[in-house]
């Protein structure tokens, strides 16, 4: 265990300098000082949801959670870091992670931003072998891929869709109807792991509760039908932070196997395309291959890899 003498707490303003002064040097994304500053300002980052490991008024370790900026609770753990000087940098982590937990009241996922081809440079796989360890002592032992894609300005543009309807709609209800459909047997693993533990309504209610939440607009959201009026899917163009971002797509199961991803995604490009972007941005499981194959058809780059660490949903993997 830990000496009697380390101090876990979450930060005040008063500590901003000695925050900004924890520099992570391994080739791993971190809260760098301008991220960390501009990041305060906007609300997403809190002092309340950052925490430190102190001895004799010296930081020696910081964890960094992200969050919108009227939300309750942190939605992401986005910096894990502990000074080198540190003997052992897992047990520390992991002990200030817990301390954390127990004051947000569950365990939010770490995400981690890599370069493809992480696995083959030693030094990225060291930083986050004891990242990850330490996370799987603080009870985040669910370990997800993700490949991240980029569409950018000059890309073509997908055509309209000659065999899809897509219509706007204001009523919530009905999106959330849609999602659920959409949810039995996908393959996104977020969906599968919320799915463990609760029923396709509430977990179609609580993901259109957090796409509404995101800065894109609500009136940007579509249903696709059939020419003669039968669902097909649900295209969510959105926006997050760093701009325009494919939300969320998905095909009900009666008409999975048709390449209808394609149109979907095709339309949620050409919409924002339209509205001027520059670039969009999306993230898809590594393995969700007929997705990955989507992007790639329409002329998204996979430029980077996000690994997210989360707690398992369900119970019996606790």
């Amino acid at each position: 265990m830990l000496s009697g003498t380390t101090l876990f707490r979450s930060t005040v303003e008063a500590d901003l300098d000695r925050l900004l002064d924890c520099a992570v040097d391994e080739p791993i994304s971190w809260a760098d000082p301008d991220r960390l500053r501009s990041f305060l300002e906007t609300g997403h980052y809190r002092h309340d949801r950052m925490w430190v490991a102190e001895q004799d008024g010296r930081i020696i370790a910081r964890a960094v959670w992200w969050g919108l900026p009227d939300g309750d609770s942190p939605l992401a753990l986005d910096c894990l870091w502990v000074h080198p000087s540190v003997p052992d940098r897992v047990e520390l982590a992991a002990e200030l992670l817990r301390h954390a937990h127990k004051g947000y009241g569950d365990a939010p996922a770490y995400h981690v931003f890599v370069a493809n081809g992480w696995r083959d440079d030693p030094e990225v796989t060291a930083a986050i072998d004891w990242r990850w360890r330490a996370g799987a002592l603080a009870g985040l032992t669910d370990e997800l891929e993700r490949l991240r894609y980029e569409w950018t300005r000059g890309t073509p543009v997908p055509e309209a869709s000659d065999r899809l309807v897509f219509r706007a709609e204001d009523d919530d209800e009905v999106f959330v109807e849609a999602f659920s459909r959409v949810a039995v047997g996908t393959l996104d693993h977020h969906t599968r792991q919320a799915l463990a533990t609760t029923d396709p309504e509430a977990q179609a209610r609580e993901d259109v509760e957090d796409y509404r939440s995101m800065p894109g607009d609500r009136g940007w959201w579509r249903l696709a039908y059939t020419p003669d009026g039968d669902l097909v899917g649900v295209a969510l163009p959105s926006a997050n932070a760093g701009g325009p971002v494919v939300g969320y797509l998905g095909v009900v199961p009666e008409h999975r196997g048709h390449g209808y991803a394609d149109d979907l995604l095709g339309e949620i490009t050409r919409l924002h395309a339209e509205r001027g972007a520059e670039r969009i941005v999306a993230d898809t499981d590594a393995v969700n291959v007929p997705m990955a194959r989507a992007f790639e058809r329409s002329g998204y780059h996979n430029f980077a890899v996000r690994l997210v660490l989360s707690a398992p949903s369900d119970p019996l993997n606790a």
